[in-house]
């Protein structure tokens, strides 16, 4: 009995540290291996192999020590919304889309990333369209599809 409390326990300890959320990884990096925290400078910069940290299980790059820094001291105020998926498209249509990492926006503090092919410019609909209004859409919609 008591090696069957201690399996459960060990087992709920694993749980409770895996990924808490779904993240766009593509090329194995959150942003596609673009600095999440250059972002907030107006920029997006890829990052650099040999500047990367984890955090809830996504591997991220950085293009300086400093940003690595800020990022080490407060991953959340730099993490993109909806695990790094399309912001138009979790708020329109409630699915994870992968995005170009060139393509975002900062709105009240936080990063939204978009998909941008061809003629298919998300991030322009999204500002077109009511960006409040979509971000509440995809608070909604992502509650369903984040795991």
């Amino acid at each position: 009995m008591k090696n069957w409390v201690v399996l459960l326990l060990l087992i709920s300890g694993v749980y409770g540290y895996a990924q808490t959320i779904d993240y766009n990884t593509k090329k194995g990096f959150a942003a596609n291996g673009y600095d999440v925290v250059s972002y907030f400078d107006g920029m997006a910069v890829e990052g650099k192999t040999d500047l990367t940290a984890v955090y809830d299980e996504v591997n991220y790059k950085f293009s300086s020590v400093d940003n690595l820094k800020k990022f080490k001291k407060n991953p959340q105020a730099f993490l993109p919304q909806y695990g790094g998926y399309c912001a138009y498209a979790v708020a329109v249509n409630g699915k994870k889309v992968n995005i170009n990492p060139e393509t975002f926006e900062i709105r009240d503090g936080k990063l939204y990333l978009f998909y941008n092919q061809g003629k298919n410019n998300t991030l322009q609909f999204w500002l077109d369209e009511s960006p409040n209004k979509l971000k509440d859409q995809a608070n909604k919609n992502w509650e369903k599809i984040k795991n």
